[in-house]
């Protein structure tokens, strides 16, 4: 059951320009940063000379990686662990590089001024004397004997060699018998390209040191600033007391704000050094050169058959790009998170894994909308469709043939999850009736008399979302009638005031107007892993679920004494504690007051202030989306003519917020599928795509209308029934889009992504 319809908190303040972003934050005496960065992709140091920088006019310092070594700072990466304890080499990161440099872009230095203007004068006169090395930025070569070497403990550029969560003599011997013995083998070869997240508000910081209390503060844009926080004091070397972290309002995130980067310990040493509030805006530029990118991947996969099209057996063997440097997910996306997908809707006995972490000379790669979940997906799904065409059997009858049927779940996997609920069969025919699948051929003669070809495409996926860590929330009353909700995770355009508010009341019986959310300050102690995942209304939900049971049981407590009555005989109701079966009660904000009265008077212990944490179990979002394309084949344009998404994503609380999510992931799937491709140049190590003159992103026009709709069946696994959506559209879109390409190119269906015009009109030139 969903909450009533009501428009986003967020949308006035944001649409009427009140939002507060990095850029709106100003510092007491603020000075200016400009980082001097590297033009090439590897490099070593012989020198660097900065007296004329340092000589500038309005230079108030020039900080290099001395200036780090002696404020201790330490490696900025903070990686997760990977799964089954496997060994992942993980190189020191440095704020500012000292030794070398690895890729275009890195810092190398950091100028700080009087104004912007000054800072940028002085960068152009430092002198940075190096060695150009030969670089490596195609993940496929730098594992050839040949290639450079990024880091002497990685040989081959090898970061991470894993095999997966089930990998053992006896399940490879299976499996090599499968394949051998199988009347039907599909093999397809991938690449994922490397995407250019490309966020609306660039990077930017405003850094302060605090010396009587020897405390650092960093405004910044983040996905937890509880996350960032830990993130920065491991990398100082000091306790997590002593930096606080803040975050305003985000303009786009999609994982890229997850973890640290070399310049905020910079500028917090910096901010330290001239004892001044130090601010940095980053450009546009600087965006496509040192933030996080993603994907960059090479998938081989082969599924095994049998003669009546039954999936038998899957291997995946995936080369994953990490850049020149390890960030905090990169690893455990590329592998635990693809894995963890596998096998998608698909009743599959045995699956074997290989993943190979390679480090390239490019900017490091981390979480992105999707997270190896798109990866995933897209293998299984061009291998079905692969199958489809080597065995003759219509690709949806394949699919409703392997389809885990809903008495086999609760699903234990061949990789070890279980599914714990969904109706695959029942979402797959629903879906094809909603797209209108059955008249496909008629839309695909108009579209031919119009001289264009129409291909129809079909992605059933599924992905893991949430899991460990938990989230907290913390519930306070403030007086006048108000509670205040803070929660760990920071939002940056799903509506998390929207929601969070919403079920409060909900849960409370009290007007949402009584209710503020808050979060975006590490002082406000509440834990968080960040929103990430598509887990924070299962989590944070959760939390807050919990928090408000608290608050009740402490309430009853409270309202006993006050009533003068026995705590089993408190009943509460829309905001009223009240002696069940009569007319004396008290109201929760009442009560509030009250209860903070008599712990000050020693006669009460404990408010009704309430913190909580909450852990939930992973969920499977599942769904089936429908693309159709028109392709131009004088052109090579594709044309995005139709696309159905109907997803399982639990309990739908706020359809409005479902569908956004929805179809913002869509808009970035098709993004990829289509036009995105963050190319380096393999000489030089540039990035070739360095701008949005050479960078293309989905606009408006490049989008039909979006239809999202769902088909829910509720998780149990967590007190909401949820199952997450953030990354739902992003997951299915590639396969759909380009299962629609291949379709309408039958002479050429193996065409990669990004199907660019170009790339489209040669395929079909070849012909």
């Amino acid at each position: 059951m969903s909450l009533p319809f009501v428009p986003r908190d967020e949308d006035l303040k944001l649409l009427t320009g009140a939002g507060r972003f990095c850029d709106d934050a100003r510092g007491n005496g603020e000075a200016h940063a400009v980082f001097v960065r590297s033009p090439h992709a590897f490099a070593a140091i012989r020198g660097i000379d900065s007296t004329a920088a340092k000589a500038s006019r309005g230079v108030l310092a020039v900080l290099t990686a001395a200036e780090m070594t002696a404020a201790g700072v330490g490696n900025v990466t903070l990686a997760a662990p990977v799964p089954n304890g496997a060994s992942l080499v993980v190189p020191h990161r440095p704020a500012l590089a000292g030794e070398a440099v690895r890729h275009v872009g890195e810092p190398v230095a950091l100028i700080v001024a009087e104004s912007e203007g000054a800072a940028r004068d002085a960068a152009d006169l430092v002198e940075v004397d190096y060695e150009v090395r030969e670089s490596v930025t195609d993940v496929a070569a730098a594992i050839r004997p040949a290639a450079a070497q990024l880091w002497p403990q990685a040989p081959g550029n090898i970061a991470l060699d894993w095999p997966g969560f089930v990998d053992d003599a006896g399940t490879r011997a299976e499996r090599q018998r499968i394949f051998a013995e199988a009347a039907h083998v599909a093999r397809v070869r991938l690449i994922n390209q490397r995407i250019v997240m490309a966020p609306m508000e660039p990077r930017a910081a405003l850094a302060s040191y605090d010396a009587g209390s020897d405390r650092y503060v960093l405004a910044c844009a983040s996905q937890s600033t509880f996350v960032l926080r830990q993130h920065l004091a491991q990398c100082l070397g000091v306790g997590a007391e002593g930096i606080r972290v803040v975050s305003g309002d985000v303009g786009g995130a999609f994982g890229m704000r997850t973890s640290g980067y070399p310049e905020y310990p910079a500028l917090l040493v910096a901010a330290k050094q001239v004892g001044r509030p130090v601010r940095w805006l980053g450009t546009r530029s600087e965006g496509f050169v040192i933030d996080n990118q993603a994907r960059d991947t090479v998938i081989e996969g082969a599924l095994a058959l049998d003669r009546s099209g039954r999936f038998l057996a899957l291997e995946v063997d995936v080369l994953a790009a990490m850049g020149a440097y390890v960030t905090s997910h990169g690893a455990f996306i590329a592998t635990a998170n693809f894995a963890r997908c596998l096998p998608c809707m698909y009743d599959i006995d045995q699956i074997g894994m290989r993943f190979r972490c390679v480090f390239t000379n490019t900017v490091p790669t981390g979480p992105y909308r999707g997270a190896g979940r798109p990866e995933a997906n897209y293998c299984v799904e061009r291998l079905v469709d692969a199958a489809a065409r080597l065995t003759g059997i219509d690709r949806l009858e394949l699919r409703r043939r392997n389809l885990i049927p809903p008495d086999r779940i609760p699903y234990k996997t061949a990789v070890g999850t279980t599914y714990d609920s969904g109706d695959f069969p029942a979402l797959f025919e629903d879906t094809l009736e909603r797209a209108d699948v059955v008249r496909f051929k008629e839309r695909a003669r108009a579209s031919e008399a119009r001289g264009k070809r129409r291909g129809l495409g079909i992605s059933c996926f599924l992905e893991i979302a949430g899991g460990q860590p938990g989230e907290g929330a913390a519930i306070g009353f403030p007086g006048e009638s108000k509670l205040l909700l803070t929660i760990g995770v920071q939002a940056s355009g799903q509506g998390h005031r929207t929601l969070y508010r919403r079920l409060a009341a909900e849960r409370l019986g009290i007007p949402i107007d009584a209710i503020t959310v808050e979060h975006g300050d590490s002082d406000d102690g509440v834990p968080s892993a960040g929103a990430v995942a598509s887990r924070a209304t299962m989590s944070v939900g959760g939390a807050v679920y919990r928090a408000i049971d608290l608050v009740i049981e402490k309430g009853r407590r409270v309202a006993a004494h006050v009533l003068e009555a026995a705590e089993a005989d408190i009943e509460y109701r829309d905001g009223i504690f009240e002696i069940g079966g009569t007319d004396r009660r008290v109201p929760l904000f009442e009560l509030a007051d009250r209860a903070r009265a008599l712990v000050r008077e020693g006669i009460m212990p404990d408010d009704l202030d309430t913190r909580t944490t909450y852990d939930a179990a992973p969920t499977f979002p599942n769904g089936v989306h429908v693309a159709e394309v028109e392709i131009d084949p004088d052109t090579g344009h594709v044309d995005l003519a139709s696309y159905i998404a109907v997803d399982d994503c639990g309990r739908v609380l706020q359809p409005v917020l479902v569908e956004g999510q929805v179809q913002g992931g869509i808009a970035q799937g098709a993004g990829q599928a289509l036009l995105e491709w963050g190319y380096y140049d393999d000489g030089s190590g540039q990035l070739l795509a360095g701008s949005f003159m050479d960078y293309a992103m989905p606009r408006a026009a490049d989008l039909p209308d979006l239809v999202s709709e769902t088909r829910p069946v509720p998780s149990p696994t967590n007190a909401l029934g949820v199952k997450g959506v953030g990354e739902a559209g992003t997951t299915a879109s590639l396969a759909a889009i380009m299962s629609a390409v291949a379709d309408a190119l039958p002479e050429a269906p193996e065409l990669d992504m990004p199907a660019t015009p170009e790339r489209v009109w040669r395929a079909l030139s070849r012909t």
